[in-house]
């Protein structure tokens, strides 16, 4: 029984991945196709605009051309959040873990996949008003990801929570 809620876990996350990425590369190429070179399509008034936005760097372009930084950052962070998936613990405490893991590394496959294709990543919502960074679906997964990854660190789990992620001295996981 627990082989079978194991696999489940691990098809929840890698189907949640494809789906939730495919969602962001969606609306990047609406996006893209409808926006680029136009102007702002406005949502709610001034303060909540749709404009679209090649950003080859971080939020406000920060390290912009960096891009060999980026897609280093990206595995090492999915390749950590998969390992983590696939040890954890297979019982309803875990998932919201799962969820959040889930979400941010579809964030995190969604801005490497367009820096990947296109050297930027294609950026197309903006609340104006404030003059908050232009993002995309992709980064909204991440956003609420650490959130949820906060929250759940300080809130919900305890420190023994996360032993399954501890190496005993012969390699292998905690039992």
């Amino acid at each position: 029984m627990n082989n079978k809620k194991k696999v489940f876990g691990l098809l929840f996350y890698i189907i949640g991945i494809v789906i939730l990425t495919e969602l962001d590369q969606i609306t990047k190429a609406l996006a893209e196709s409808r926006l680029m070179g136009k102007s702002d399509f406005k949502i709610f008034g001034d303060a909540f605009v749709f404009s679209y936005l090649r950003n080859s760097g971080a939020a406000w372009g920060m390290l912009s051309g960096r891009i060999s930084l980026f897609l280093i950052f990206t595995v090492i962070v999915v390749l950590i959040i998969t390992y983590v998936v696939i040890n954890m613990p297979v019982v309803k405490k875990y998932v919201p873990l799962l969820i959040t893991c889930t979400l941010l590394v579809s964030g995190a496959v969604g801005n490497f996949i367009d820096r990947v294709r296109f050297g930027y990543v294609r950026d197309f919502i903006y609340f104006k008003l404030i003059n908050f960074p232009v993002f995309n679906v992709a980064d909204c997964y991440v956003t609420v990801s650490v959130v949820l990854l906060i929250i759940l660190i300080l809130f919900v789990y305890k420190e023994d929570d996360f032993k399954f992620l501890k190496i005993s001295k012969k390699g292998n996981s905690n039992e």
